[in-house]
């Protein structure tokens, strides 16, 4: 959280996202999506003085109507997959299609 209170910081000073990715040595697209997070949250430098890592991170981050910690699919049973796919000519793409009943795309 630190380093998106920087880049805040940063943006609020008029840093393009170039060189807050740079300084921060995180990819451009991260500070983008990130300070796109903010806007939409209304947050803007100088944050709140009350405004706690905890409350910036659900803020920024919670996903409305998904409960966190909850996949919406079915994990893979990942020890069947490695077995499968030590077998000869088997890909993550046959078995892929296997599981999600996609077949040959130009059909």
């Amino acid at each position: 959280m630190r380093q998106l209170r920087q880049m805040l910081r940063l943006a609020g000073s008029g840093t393009s996202f170039r060189e807050i990715a740079v300084v921060l040595g995180v990819a451009r697209s991260t500070v983008q999506d990130n300070l796109k997070r903010a806007a939409l949250a209304g947050l803007t430098w100088p944050l709140p003085g009350e405004l706690t890592d905890d409350a910036l991170e659900h803020r920024l981050f919670a996903r409305a109507g998904v409960k966190q910690g909850q996949r919406r699919r079915k994990e893979p049973d990942w020890a069947e997959l490695s077995i499968e796919l030590k077998k000869p000519g088997v890909t993550l793409l046959i078995l892929w299609e296997e599981r999600t009943g996609s077949g040959n795309l130009h059909s």
